[in-house]
């Protein structure tokens, strides 16, 4: 990857780095798409920061009104850039399922997320779809005038105040994860280091917490890229595919190599 500063804007050269392969597969869900004068635009928040980046063409990228600055100190680090894509593709494409999806979405990046928000945005992602999940983070963070509400805050609300996120069941999930992060019971900072299986134990004490949303947590929010959510899509990858498990020289980074696995499932058909 490289970049220059020109004009308040920065321009990136990362040919492993595709958009809508990003930031619109379902790790993230504060992105939006727009239309313009550049083959996508999309513009979205990440620790109450807003960026817009719009790919100009496969591999470049400009990030509007950015210094060099927070571009190196934050969307640096949240895209994942320091990361050679190429290197984890090539070792990927040893296996026949993941060549193919490598090749059919190669632009798919990891993103770094705040633990925080991903927790509550993945509690509330439980048996729900892509743009329900963004209309209730919307209203959620509308609440607070356009920002991720901490801990302290949202350990105020009820399940009856937070009535207008139309959010079902879910509501009782987040009062009880922001009651138990700003008490101390769950310290995100502790779980992000811990052995993951006690990561794992950790995380679902939260009522609701179950085992695809601890290792969405640990993937998204934590980067422990040994973490391997298993929605409906990935169990009929491992079902079809994996039937005696899922490559052991993979482990160390099965979560990202789920994240091709997951997007070519899930769109290859569409």
């Amino acid at each position: 990857m490289d970049y220059f500063s020109k004009n308040g804007n920065i321009t990136v050269h990362e040919p492993d780095f595709d958009l809508d392969n990003t930031l619109d597969c379902g790790q993230a869900f504060r992105w939006k798409k727009f239309s313009g004068d550049y083959e996508c635009t999309y513009i979205g928040t990440f620790l109450n920061d807003s960026l817009k980046i719009s790919q100009v063409k496969k591999g470049e990228f400009i990030f509007h009104d950015v210094s060099e600055d927070d571009f190196k100190n934050k969307w640096f680090e949240y895209f994942d850039f320091g990361t050679d894509y190429s290197e984890l593709k090539k070792m990927f494409s040893e296996d026949e399922t993941l060549a193919k999806a490598c090749q059919y979405a190669g632009g798919i990046r990891l993103l770094k997320q705040n633990p925080w928000e991903c927790l509550i945005s993945f509690i509330i992602s439980q048996n729900n779809n892509i743009p329900r999940i963004k209309g209730i983070i919307e209203r959620l963070c509308g609440n607070y005038s356009g920002r991720f509400p901490n801990p302290c805050e949202l350990a105020e609300e009820t399940p009856e105040s937070l009535s207008y996120l139309r959010s079902g069941f879910r509501a009782r999930y987040i009062c009880d994860a922001s009651e138990r992060v700003e008490s101390g019971e769950i310290d995100l900072q502790e779980t992000a280091v811990m052995p993951i299986d006690e990561a794992r134990k950790n995380l679902k004490k939260i009522v609701g917490v179950g085992d695809k949303v601890a290792e969405c947590v640990l993937l998204f929010g934590m980067y422990r890229t040994e973490a391997f959510p298993k929605d409906v899509w990935i169990k009929r990858v491992l079902e079809e595919y994996y039937p005696n498990g899922f490559p052991e020289f993979l482990k160390d980074y099965a979560g990202i190599a789920q994240q091709y696995l997951f997007h070519y499932m899930r769109t290859k058909s569409e």
